[in-house]
């Protein structure tokens, strides 16, 4: 079902484990029904007493799930409370040189968006996907969030996943990290299987994506 044909928004103030019972009150769903296709599309086991405690506000739904559990129900999701916690925008990230260094604006000063539901707002920067580079993982117009470490360098957690890194040449990239020929050194996977691999590349730094939030989900602060 597309998002234009779901239910009117629930009421901004609706805590998400209210819009979850909600959700299933309007599609009808059971809580066992719910964990099963919830189930099916992510990665971590879903089952009925999970969904119990998401209903009881004593497990947390992640941006993920919410947007699932709404794609699976029919059922839209909540608007932003007026003074939903904010994330800025550090800059831009995609297909290699089309793309500056993405530390384009002074800390803070960026772009604001709405922090995503189940995401802390503290210590989080995001970049804006550009291009289509990283297709069919990332999109233009995406959002990558990530903690960014006061220090430069690689840290141990983010050798194997996909990352928000900078060369030594100040280009931005979003690559799945591996360790390269000799310390120091990195190969970058591309998320694009058509695109080419980078091996042997000297880091500034690397963070570990966090969050991936889809374009149609994002909401600038003005």
């Amino acid at each position: 079902m597309l998002f234009g044909e779901m239910h009117a928004r629930t009421p901004i103030s609706t805590p998400l484990n209210e819009w979850l019972i909600e959700a299933l009150a309007h599609s009808g769903l059971s809580q066992t029904a719910l964990a099963e296709r919830l189930d099916a599309r992510v990665p971590k086991k879903i089952d009925r007493s999970i969904i119990n405690k998401m209903t009881l506000g004593k497990r947390v739904i992640s941006a993920e799930e919410m947007l699932l559990i709404s794609e699976i129900t029919g059922f839209a999701l909540p608007s932003g409370k007026p003074d939903q916690p904010s994330i800025s925008i550090a800059g831009q990230v995609g297909a290699g040189a089309k793309v500056p260094v993405f530390d384009a604006y002074e800390k803070g000063d960026g772009p604001q968006v709405e922090c995503p539901p189940g995401l802390s707002p503290h210590g989080i920067v995001a970049v804006e996907v550009v291009g289509d580079s990283m297709e069919p993982v990332y999109s233009a117009g995406d959002l990558l969030f990530y903690t960014r470490d006061t220090h430069d360098g690689v840290p141990e957690e983010a050798i194997g996943h996909r990352c928000v890194c900078e060369d030594e040449a100040g280009m931005g990239w979003v690559k799945q990290v591996k360790r390269g020929s000799e310390p120091g050194l990195f190969n970058l996977v591309s998320l694009n299987p058509g695109a080419d691999n980078m091996h042997d590349v000297r880091l500034k730094w690397a963070a570990r994506v966090r969050l991936h939030w889809p374009a149609e989900l994002v909401r600038k602060v003005s």
